[in-house]
């Protein structure tokens, strides 16, 4: 299974390469350039998630008269750059670096005229990385409410939704904070469909929704009763402005972007791909089960063929393992696939950042021998998916898909290799 590996690692890579934030930023900039600052204006420029490190060296090689420079990414991304303020947050659940990153971006704009001009580099994981807590809410409720999210399975709009209710500076609200100054975005989008409301909980965009939708999603998800007093209280009383500033949003890149990639890759090796989902959602029991359906479609396949998926999956905390949901899905396709597919196959499931939920690992990689293994490890794979232990799992059966901090996001892929029987 070897060349499997290999190929689906390969695969792997081009969805990441892609994506890669300098590229698509500069080919960005030639087509919709961002207008330059108006007499003694100044050019601030803004990055935040995951992809800002790398959009911050291209976009101030391509504009070095920046007068100011902040990124904020995580800590895996964190590189110093010369002239430039370099913050890491914490992800997905933040802290108080991501408090003082929220607070040097808020800083950053503070004293804008009309005649600056802001360029805003956005990507995935912003909306953890930098936070500023709206009105008397603290840390301590964000993190809170971010630990519930996390582990309600809500897809990640409706999330980011309710986030930017209880933020100063998502939803627009970092658009409101550099007015008057004119704002011109570039986004790297890790939200399946794109919408960029979404990503990063959209600090440079209008917001997804009121502070009623969030109370009825919260009810919804039965999340309301458990939630900080202060946070219901906040809810209640304090609405967010829905208006914003006018802006210029431009998308760069996206994770349908990285599948078109993965099927080119493919193609070239002599594959017979193609790309079955390009927005593989909800929990990822479904997703597998999804997966499995469509790999028997094609258990008569005479050629070599590669099925492709990417979107971003969620997963329902039911115990207190370490996994994310790359892991998760990989584990339960293992469990499944030994069962019902014949012949030899493989499995890849990975978060195109290099990093799946509080883990090293960026997803799973198995295959049909990888649920027996586990047994074989001495432990009981079962016991292990209820509690939510992919991690643990796959370490077993040395099924983790490692590949460090990629310095880009556009949500996940997924690649299933099937030979012939």
């Amino acid at each position: 299974m070897k060349d499997l590996h290999e190929t689906a690692k390969a695969l792997f890579k081009a969805a990441v390469d892609r994506a890669n934030p300098a590229t698509a930023l500069a080919t960005a900039f030639q087509k919709t350039p961002p207008e330059p600052p108006l007499g003694s204006g100044r050019l601030i420029i803004l990055a935040l998630g995951k992809a800002a490190v790398p959009m911050v060296r291209k976009a101030m090689e391509l504009l070095p008269t920046a007068d100011r420079v902040v990124a904020v990414t995580n800590p895996e991304n964190l590189i110093p750059i010369a002239g430039a303020t370099v913050m890491a947050g914490a992800h997905p659940v933040p802290d108080a670096n991501s408090i003082a990153a929220g607070e040097c971006l808020r800083d950053a704009v503070a004293d804008l005229t009309a005649k600056d001009r802001v360029v805003a580099l956005i990507s995935g994981g912003g909306s953890a990385l930098a936070v500023l807590p709206a009105g008397a809410l603290t840390l301590a409720d964000k993190s809170a409410v971010a630990k519930q999210l996390l582990a309600s399975g809500m897809d990640i709009n409706k999330m980011n939704l309710i986030r930017q209710q209880l933020s100063d500076l998502k939803g627009g609200g970092l658009l409101q904070l550099a007015a008057p100054a004119q704002v011109t975005s570039y986004i790297l989008s890790d939200v399946i469909g794109d919408d960029l409301r979404a990503i990063a909980s959209g600090p440079t965009v209008a917001p997804l929704g009121t502070q009623e939708d969030a109370i009825a999603l919260l009810q919804e998800a039965g999340l309301w009763d458990d939630l900080p007093a202060s946070v219901v209280a906040h809810l209640k009383a304090s609405p967010k402005k829905s208006d914003v500033p006018p802006s210029a949003a431009h998308l760069i890149g996206s994770n349908r972007h990285s599948l078109g990639a993965m099927l080119d890759a493919a193609q070239a090796q002599g594959w017979n791909a193609r790309i079955a989902n390009d927005a593989l959602e909800g929990d990822v029991a479904d997703a597998a089960a999804e997966i499995i359906a469509t790999a028997k479609s094609i258990e008569n396949t005479t050629i070599p063929t590669a099925l492709i998926f990417g979107g971003e999956t969620t997963v329902q905390l039911r115990g207190d393992g370490l996994g994310g949901r790359n892991q998760e899905l990989a584990l339960r396709v293992a469990r499944d696939g030994a069962s019902e597919l014949t012949g030899k196959w493989l499995f890849l499931s990975g978060g195109t950042d290099g990093r799946d939920g509080p883990t090293e690992a960026a997803g799973g990689i198995v295959d049909g021998t990888s649920w027996d293994k586990i047994r074989t490890a001495g432990a009981d794979p079962q016991a292990l998916l209820a509690n939510n232990d992919s991690n643990k799992a796959l370490a077993l059966c040395d099924a983790l898909l490692m590949t460090g901090g990629t310095g880009t996001n556009v949500a996940d892929v997924q690649v299933l290799l099937r030979l012939p029987a």
